[in-house]
C-alpha cells in the first residue's frame, strides 16, 4: 500500500482550494465588467460582490493549516479499516468533501467514496440547521478546596 502522508503539496494546495480560486476569480471578473460606462453607481455593487467574493475566498485560503490538521487526523482514524462516522463532519460541505477523497485517495479506498454519500445532508437541511438558534450549554469543572 503506497500511502503518500502529507497533505502540503502544491497540486492538493490548488485541488483543496479550489472553491477560493473560483471566488477570487469571480470577484475579479465581477470588477472587470465595465458598468461604470453605464453609470457610476453600479461601482458600488460591483465592489461589493469583489468584497464578498474575495473575503470567502481568503477565509478558505486562511483555513489550510486546519485542514492539514483534519487530514491527518483522518488518516490516523481510519488507518486501519473505514470508519465513517469519522467523516459525517466533512461530507456537509464541499471543501470538506475534497478533503475525503483526498483522504480516501491515500488510503487506497477512492472506489469507497461512494459509501460515504448517505452522510450528506442536503442544501436545505443545512440551511435549516444553520438558521436555528442552537442553545450552548458550558460545564465549569468543580473547584477542589
Amino acid at each position: 500500500m503506497n500511502r503518500k502522508q502529507t497533505v502540503a503539496t502544491l497540486p492538493r494546495f490548488i485541488y483543496l482550494n479550489g472553491y477560493a480560486f473560483l471566488l477570487l476569480f469571480m470577484g475579479a471578473c465581477a470588477v472587470a465588467v465595465p458598468l461604470f460606462s453605464v453609470c457610476k453607481w453600479f461601482v458600488i455593487p460591483q465592489v461589493i460582490l469583489l468584497a464578498i467574493c474575495w473575503k470567502g475566498a481568503f477565509t478558505i485560503f486562511r483555513s489550510w493549516g486546519d485542514k492539514q490538521r483534519k487530514y491527518s487526523l483522518l488518516m490516523q482514524r481510519n488507518a486501519a479499516g473505514l470508519r465513517p462516522d469519522t467523516f459525517t463532519e466533512f461530507m456537509q460541505a464541499p471543501c470538506g468533501r475534497l478533503l475525503v477523497k483526498v483522504v480516501l485517495e491515500d488510503l487506497d479506498m477512492s472506489d469507497r467514496y461512494s459509501e460515504l454519500q448517505y452522510l450528506r445532508q442536503s442544501f436545505r437541511h443545512n440551511l435549516k440547521s444553520g438558521c436555528k438558534s442552537k442553545k450552548t450549554v458550558i460545564y465549569y469543572p468543580e473547584e477542589r478546596l
